[in-house]
């Protein structure tokens, strides 16, 4: 009904000048004392071709609407199947649209050119500035002055922003690197806990671990990368001598809990959202708000979910589900 509506606005300009034709033709008929019979027959078996007109005209305009509903799905790829033109006017309106997708097209491929280069450059300088990290690394080692403990701490956490560049930059290419198996979730989260072994024990922050025995279907890198940074973020908000305690919850959700300075009730809904820091990030002013936002994409492709419970000056729980969907194949 709706597209028919549409359809008689469209002719609303044909119908008005029918019906004044009717009107001037009864009133001079009526001038002229004319049998009004002939009128209103002559109108009747207008009105009847007119219908008949109408419907064929009808059938045609909702085949047009729908190929061109068909085309607007795939016009990213071609223009091809757009309907001939009947007018002048559709053939100046097709003119425009090939224009714009012509330029659209253009633009779009000088684009994905131009971002593709910046990929491959940064992916280079990523991978090239380890081999100076390694090497300050080496030399910190030897050294023995008062300042090698900032140091090594500034080090660390330019390796955590090249991994985390490397990932940013991994996580959009358009070829994915995920190995999906069944993996002992003890063994990363370990890894991940003699990674930051050196700052807890700087900062002074307890550790409580228990044992995770619990196989999960991931991809290990990926899901690495996802505790690491909620470690990172737990130990950065976390005052010295406070905790962090790790443990599973309901058998498959892995909980990583602090005692820090916890997060504002009014930025919990927006934590995770690209570039948002929250009023924690505003304090410290060197929190970008990436780390937690490249953590909900990349749980949310491996089919895992991200939850984070907080009370200020109480502490934060991040709860990442890890729980597999057991498929029957009948």
């Amino acid at each position: 009904m709706k597209l028919f509506l549409s359809y008689l606005r469209m002719h609303t300009k044909a119908i008005l000048l029918v019906c004044i034709a009717a009107v001037i033709f009864s009133i001079v008929f009526a001038l002229y004392d004319l049998p009004l019979a002939a009128v209103g027959y002559a109108v009747l078996l207008t009105f009847c071709v007119g219908l008949v007109f109408t419907f064929v005209d009808y059938l045609l305009f909702r085949e047009k609407h729908f190929a061109l509903q068909s085309l607007a799905k795939r016009i990213v790829y071609s223009l091809d199947g757009l309907p001939p033109a009947k007018s002048l006017m559709e053939e100046d309106y097709q003119t425009v649209i090939t224009s714009l997708y012509r330029c659209t097209a253009s633009l779009t491929t000088q684009y994905d050119r131009s971002r593709l280069e910046m990929v491959d450059y940064y992916t280079l300088w990523a991978h090239q500035i380890k081999t100076p990290i390694a090497a300050m690394r080496i030399l910190l080692q030897t050294d023995e002055s008062e300042e090698r403990s900032a140091l090594q701490d500034s080090l660390f956490k330019i390796e955590e922003y090249v991994e985390m560049v490397l990932s940013y930059l991994r996580l959009d290419s358009d070829i994915s690197d995920f190995v999906l198996k069944h993996y002992p979730l003890d063994s990363i989260v370990r890894q991940a806990v003699r990674k930051y072994a050196p700052l807890f024990i700087r900062q002074k922050i307890t550790l409580y671990y228990q044992p995770l025995d619990y196989s999960v279907l991931t991809d290990e890198k990926w899901l690495l990368f996802v505790i690491e940074q909620v470690l990172s973020n737990a130990l950065k908000y976390t005052r010295t001598g406070g905790s962090v305690e790790i443990y599973l919850e309901n058998g498959s959700t892995l909980v990583i809990a602090d005692t820090g300075i916890g997060i504002a009730p009014e930025d919990l809904p927006r934590v995770g959202q690209k570039g948002f820091t929250g009023y924690n990030g505003r304090t410290d002013k060197k929190s970008t708000g990436i780390g937690l936002y490249l953590c909900r994409r990349i749980l949310a492709k491996l089919s895992h979910t991200f939850v984070i419970e907080s009370q200020v000056g109480r502490g934060t729980k991040v709860k990442i589900g890890l729980k597999s969907v057991h498929l029957t194949v009948e």
